[in-house]
């Protein structure tokens, strides 16, 4: 999306502008930043696309829909916004992806935002299996 919006700017600007050299020159200083810079950038950029995905889809991405997983809280509840800001931006830690060799196997970015990836499948019937379990001994005038 974000791509999307600089290119669209910029074959605006190169079909208004009188010289191509000032878009030569602009692509030529993209191509030559910063390292650093480069990666906090694109770091950054891909935060905001994992967050905006996860938070719209709530708490799934593309991968979580193929491996049929999800994001949830401790208790089990939908993470709030926040708490997919932490995870999303968490993840532009240097050295993260390591963080899953610690002896849990839970990433930085699950330990910082509090959140926990589960299986839907298993989730969802250990969550039902749990309010049916409430319910034993109780009246139907309780229920």
């Amino acid at each position: 999306m974000f791509y999307g919006f600089v290119i669209l700017i910029t074959l605006l600007w190169y079909s208004f502008a009188e010289e191509a050299t000032v878009v030569d020159d602009f692509f030529y200083d993209l191509e030559n930043i910063n390292p650093f810079l480069d990666r906090l950038i694109t770091g950054t950029v891909l935060a905001l696309l994992y967050f905006i995905t996860e938070t719209l889809l709530k708490g799934r991405t593309v991968g979580k829909f193929v491996t049929k997983t999800k994001v949830v809280l401790e208790d089990g509840t939908m993470p709030s916004v926040i708490d997919y800001l932490k995870r999303s931006f968490s993840r532009i830690i240097p050295f993260e992806a390591f963080s899953f060799l610690g002896n849990n196997g839970r990433g930085w970015h699950d330990s910082i935002s509090n959140t926990f990836v589960v299986d839907v499948v298993r989730f969802e019937a250990k969550k039902k299996s749990q309010s049916e379990l409430e319910l034993i001994g109780k009246s139907q005038d309780d229920i």
